[in-house]
């Protein structure tokens, strides 16, 4: 999918230390895509990240522009928080 990464997002995701391109691959194929509200849709995915752990990768995207935008970006620990049972 062809995206576009918001200011906020680009700037959340350099404090957050979260690589562009793990955004993109849960932007492209997430294992879940949940509704928020009209218009956004949260994006997410179990990734294992550089400290060997596994995080939620949650992936904000409001797919009502053209490309679509991530509006922001984090990851979680706390997966069964917000993962839903299929």
């Amino acid at each position: 999918m062809r995206i576009r990464i918001s200011r906020h997002a680009e700037w959340e995701l350099n404090r957050r230390g979260i690589p562009l391109r793990m955004i993109e691959a849960v932007a492209d194929h997430p294992e879940q895509r949940i509704p928020e509200h009209p218009g956004v849709w949260i994006c997410q995915s179990r990734v294992r990240f550089g400290d060997g752990r596994i995080y939620l990768l949650r992936v904000v995207v409001a797919d009502d522009e053209d490309p679509p935008v991530v509006v922001t970006a984090y990851r979680t620990s706390k997966i069964e928080k917000y993962w839903r049972p299929e």
